[in-house]
């Protein structure tokens, strides 16, 4: 599963609007944000890059300002991780990661797969969008802006092959939400699973997620992988059907 998942992430990237490959990495770049947690690279399966291939790819970040940065699975490309140490690349995370497959997914009570929890609704307008980026910056306790860039990045997965899901609070707004990105390699990512602090422990996370993941399986994903970040929410995965698999590596260059 290291490889599909590594073999996603590659693809993945490949869809930004400003994707570069160079030495056997692919940096996935959007000019219309800084952050970090949209522009980074992933190595190629199996790749074993010289240092002349790893100051390639630290230049295409420093030419455009952005810190140099990865995510991947280590154990896809073992090379990897040592070419990067070397250039003094350091260790943000470790993630481990879940796969759910249709045959793990988890039936609802009446026989019925978990698709569409109590509430889980398709975003439909610009101002669903927003609130849905409003309420994840919230969850995750501000690590990013609420935009209007970050709201049309939403709009553009549902639109683009993906799916956004959330759940709408009694004010109008939204309780929590997640999204998937479109397809690729047979799998598909589950990311960005958040909910306001107000309406924890009431089952948002887990129908948002039953929703996303049935989603990406009517399009033909054969697995759905996410990362997970305490015990908290990995039971809340397992419940919904996922299995725990392998890790993921975050690694920077400050300076």
């Amino acid at each position: 599963m290291d490889i599909a998942v590594q073999s996603f992430a590659v693809a993945n990237l490949r869809r930004r609007p400003a994707a570069v490959e160079t030495g056997g990495f692919v940096a996935g770049f959007d000019p219309a944000t800084t952050s970090p947690y949209v522009n980074y690279a992933t190595p190629v399966p199996g790749v074993r890059p010289t240092d002349r291939d790893v100051a390639a790819l630290i230049e295409a970040f420093r030419e455009r300002g952005l810190t140099p940065r990865l995510e991947f699975a280590p154990d896809a490309a073992p090379a990897v991780a040592p070419a990067l140490r070397r250039a003094g690349f350091t260790t943000e995370a470790v993630h481990a990661y879940m796969v759910c497959t249709p045959g793990t997914l988890t039936p609802r009570p009446n026989g019925h797969r978990a698709a569409a929890g109590p509430g889980v609704e398709i975003p439909r307008t610009d101002e669903d969008y927003a609130a849905i980026d409003a309420a994840l910056s919230e969850a995750f306790a501000g690590v990013f802006t609420p935009s209007a860039e970050g709201a049309a990045r939403l709009r553009r997965t549902q639109e683009n092959g993906g799916a956004v899901r959330f759940v709408r609070a009694p004010d109008g707004g939204c309780a929590g939400a997640a999204s998937c990105s479109a397809p690729a390699v047979g799998t598909s990512e589950l990311a960005g699973v958040g909910t306001r602090p107000a309406f924890r422990g009431r089952g948002v996370a887990a129908s948002v997620t039953s929703a996303l993941t049935e989603a990406m399986f009517c399009q033909g994903a054969r697995s759905v992988w996410l990362e997970y970040s305490g015990e908290g929410s990995r039971r809340v995965y397992e419940r919904v059907g996922y299995r725990p698999q392998g890790t993921r590596l975050y690694m920077s260059l400050e300076g």
